[in-house]
Order: C-alpha cells, then sequence, then structure tokens
C-alpha cells in the first residue's frame, strides 16, 4: 500500500537510536490513516505487507525515527496561510538541526483535498536553508501528476511514492517508491533494518541494491498481478492526446466547481489550484487543473437548515449512495475540522483516468453524468434533513 512505501522511507533515511530522523508530514488526516505510524517506523496494521502478523502499533525496528505534524488547515477546515506552514515547518526543521538529526519531509501532491501541501516554494526554500538536512518525499499516492510533473521532481532528487489505484483506477495494495539516482548511489549501500525485512521482499529491489540479499527471496504476486492491472489504465490514459487529456481536465472542473457552488446543499472546501511552477513542471498540462472536489453538505430543510450534516450524517450519506440501485462513488468522507463547535467531514467527487479516457470521447455525457449524480446527493442529503437529523 502506499502506506507501506511512507514506512519503507523512513527506514531508508533513519537514523541512530540517538539521532532519530525527524518525519514530517503535513496534515496527516488527508493522507492514509496509518501514515503518522509508519513515519514514526511503527507498525500500522496487524499484519505486514507480506503476511506476516505483528503488534499495531509497536516499533518496526529499533529507534530510528520519530513522527511530526504539521497543520495546512486552520481548525475550521480553512486554509492556513502560506507564510504560517512554511514558518511551522522552518522551526521543525531547525529544531531537527540543533540536535544533529536529519528530517524527512512528506509533502502531499495531492492530498486527499487535492492540497499540494506546503506549497512548492516554501519546501523549496527551507530546503535550501537546511541542505544536508532536510531530504524531500512526495505522497503522489493519488497519481494525479502528469509525466512531466513526475520527472521534476525526480530531478530535484525527491522521492516519489504512487500507487495504482486512485486515479488510475487500479487495485488497492498497488505502491511504488521512486528513488532519484542521487538518493540511490548511497541508500543502495545500505544493509535494511528489520522493518524493511518485515514489509519488502528481494524481487521489489533492485538488483545492485546489498539490501535485497538481506530480504527474503519470497516474490509477491499479488502486488505485481495488481501493477499489471493499473498499468493497463495507465496505458490507456496516455494514449490520450495531451490536447483531449487538458480540455476535459478543465472542461470537468469547471463544470463540477459551478455545480457545487451554486447549489446551498454544498460548500467547496477551500482548496488551491495545483501550481508546480516552482519545480520547473509545465503548467499546460492536464495536471495544472483540480481533479479532486472536496465538499461539505447543509441541510436545505428542516430544524437545522443552514447548518452543515454532521460526521455521522455526511458518512450515512455516502453509504447510502454507494450502496444505492445505481450508486455514486464518491471519495470517503474526509474529517476538515470543526464548524459551529462540531466536527464536519468532507465528501469528493473525483476525476479519473477511466473519465478522463471516456471524455475524450463524449465529453458532454460524462460531464452530465457527474452533474446528475451530484443532483442523487443533494436529494440523499436533503431527505435527511427533513427527517431532522443532525
Amino acid at each position: 500500500s502506499g502506506t507501506d512505501a511512507h514506512l519503507i522511507a523512513a527506514e531508508l533515511f533513519a537514523g541512530p537510536s540517538a539521532a532519530p530522523t525527524l518525519c514530517i508530514d503535513v496534515e496527516p488526516e488527508e493522507t492514509g490513516s496509518g501514515v503518522p505510524r509508519a513515519l514514526a517506523g511503527r507498525h500500522f496494521s496487524g499484519w505486514t505487507a507480506l503476511g506476516s502478523p505483528v503488534v499495531e502499533g509497536a516499533a518496526a525496528s529499533s529507534g530510528g525515527t520519530e513522527f511530526a505534524a504539521l497543520a495546512a488547515r486552520e481548525p475550521d477546515g480553512t486554509l492556513r496561510a502560506d507564510a504560517e506552514v512554511e514558518a511551522g515547518l522552518d522551526a521543525l526543521v531547525h529544531q531537527a538541526a540543533r540536535a544533529g538529526r536529519r528530517a524527512l519531509l512528506t509533502v502531499a501532491d495531492v492530498s486527499k483535498t487535492g492540497l499540494i501541501s506546503p506549497g512548492l516554494d516554501a519546501v523549496l526554500a527551507v530546503r535550501r536553508r537546511y541542505a544536508g538536512v532536510l531530504e524531500v518525499m512526495v505522497d503522489a499516492c493519488q497519481f494525479r501528476l502528469s509525466p512531466a510533473s513526475l520527472k521534476a521532481y525526480l530531478d530535484l532528487g525527491f522521492l516519489v511514492a504512487v500507487t495504482g489505484s486512485k486515479f488510475l483506477c487500479g487495485p488497492t495494495f498497488s505502491a511504488a517508491l521512486l528513488v532519484p539516482e542521487r538518493l540511490a548511489e548511497a541508500l543502495r549501500k545500505r544493509l535494511p533494518r528489520s522493518g524493511l525485512r518485515a514489509y519488502s521482499a528481494a524481487a521489489e529491489w533492485p538488483a545492485d541494491w546489498i539490501a535485497r540479499a538481506a530480504l527474503t527471496e519470497a516474490a509477491n504476486f499479488g502486488l505485481l498481478l495488481r501493477w499489471e492491472a493499473a498499468l493497463a489504465e495507465l496505458r490507456t490514459f496516455r494514449a490520450l492526446p495531451d490536447a483531449a487529456s487538458r480540455a476535459f481536465a478543465a472542461g470537468f472542473a469547471e463544470a463540477v466547481q459551478g455545480r457545487l457552488a451554486a447549489d446551498p446543499a454544498f460548500e467547496l472546501l477551500p482548496i488551491r489550484p495545483p501550481d508546480r511552477r516552482a519545480i520547473g513542471a509545465a503548467d499546460d498540462g492536464w495536471d495544472a487543473f483540480p481533479t479532486i472536489f472536496p465538499f461539505l453538505l447543509r441541510h436545505t430543510e428542516g430544524p437545522h437548515d443552514g447548518g452543515f450534516l454532521s460526521v455521522a450524517a455526511t458518512r450515512d450519506v455516502y453509504r447510502s449512495l454507494i450502496s444505492a440501485p445505481s450508486p455514486v462513488m464518491l471519495g470517503q468522507p474526509v474529517a476538515c475540522g470543526e464548524r459551529r463547535g462540531r466536527p464536519i467531514s468532507a465528501l469528493r467527487l473525483c476525476n479519473s483516468a477511466r473519465l478522463m479516457v471516456d471524455g475524450a470521447a463524449d465529453g458532454e455525457g460524462v460531464i452530465a453524468r457527474t452533474l446528475g449524480a451530484l443532483d442523487a446527493v443533494a436529494a440523499v442529503a436533503g431527505a435527511m434533513s427533513r427527517t431532522g437529523r443532525v
């Protein structure tokens, strides 16, 4: 899984017990639920990727990493100012540097709500200030990246974690960790920590890495087959002309954002358009447009008119939609702070490689069906409002 990739990255960059590497994640609520434990070098489940039983929460290896979280949103779910996020990041890395420790920053591109966080200008600025201390891993597990953007990250020497199960619509548990040559030169000479032995097999590593000889020879055929399915989806998507991908992504984003903004049953959760110009990536690809659209549900009728549906009510709307005779497939609710003193969560409507392939052939039809899905969401939420459910 993508969480396995985070744990492997943490193990690769782990420091000695006396000076553990500080692993920083931004807005962990918008990444995988097990990521904080994985970056802390702890088992995030009762089973490893190789099928070994472990104690959830126990250390995968002895010492080596510590975890720190950095908020990208205010308590009400609105976005923090870029300068505040950069200052918080700088303070964490500065603290690590003063203690003679290294730091590994995980940058989401994109998070569950479509954020690139921290902003890439801030990431590069902090990296320059702490050269030799800070390494960067891009959490691109959504895989909502063009080849040009992916190459730009690797050219900067950033690790990149990807999966085939989100944007590509492949099976779950299909992750990969891409290591740029600059880092591979040093990492390929390291012996594996015990945490690596529990989560990956020799066949999953390059032939010239020393770690390979110390890992089990068992092959993870399930992982291979899941990636074959994801790669088939990727090849179909990449066969589209770039102009067609860009045109559909732009039209889809405009239609969905317009529909969400116009309906009192919805409130768009604040996001920023993807901006990768700081890393030298072109801004004329399909990935320059948002492909995840997070929104809150509002009561439009009944005693709570104008208020937000609770976390439990939002979850029930989600379950009702995915189990309907004509299911509406949305992203699972994501916690995003509090409004009026109560926790809230956002549903997510997402574009995907498969939708874009269909949209290249019939863009108007795909967009019409998508807007119809939002009509169904509004209807279910409205019915819940009428019952008086909070």
